[in-house]
């Protein structure tokens, strides 16, 4: 992790920064059709660069963003979760994303990395709420923003790589005040 800024880590799991180095990783989320199947298909390598590009100045423009979620025991870049700014109907909101390879699915992963998002907009951002926007046919991801305590509170179209994607809005309120 030398050289990489870790945003947070959990039992299993450490977050820290993507960099250029991490494309070939990346690739094997956002290239992965089955992965992808919310975001209407598989990235190429032009969306995957432009993907990496975004999450690198999220970090100097807002403080955060997406991170690469690495397997403790292994080392392994298995997915990527954090926190970014997104628009809903009438607000600007921070969201918790998560996107996980394929073969990382069904341990627990999502879940864990998404709760330490939501526990550092909390704790640390100081935010009220943070929500979770997800593609109306992607039960996976609604299931995980209920694991952690998310619920769903309205929907919306989001127009993107020329289609209408309904998509749910999830979200979850600090209860420390």
């Amino acid at each position: 992790m030398q050289g990489k800024k870790i945003f947070t880590e959990t039992k299993r799991l450490i977050l820290r920064e993507m960099v250029q180095d991490d494309f070939d990783s990346l690739c094997k989320i956002l290239k992965d059709k089955e992965v992808m199947y919310a975001y209407e298909g598989a990235f190429n390598n032009r969306e995957v660069q432009e993907w990496l590009d975004k999450q690198i100045t999220r970090y100097k423009t807002d403080g955060f963003g997406l991170y690469a979620v690495i397997l403790k025991e292994t080392g392994v870049m298995i997915g990527q979760c954090g926190l970014t700014m997104q628009d809903i109907p009438g607000k600007k909101v921070i969201e918790t994303g998560y996107l996980f390879q394929k073969k990382y699915w069904h341990n627990g992963y999502a879940t864990e990395a998404a709760k330490a998002c939501n526990e550092y907009a909390f704790n640390i951002l100081g935010t009220d709420e943070v929500y979770s926007i997800i593609r109306d046919n992607n039960t996976a991801s609604q299931n995980v923003a209920k694991r952690n305590g998310m619920v769903k509170t309205g929907a919306f179209i989001k127009h993107y790589r020329g289609i209408d994607m309904p998509h749910y809005i999830y979200v979850a309120r600090n209860t420390s005040f």
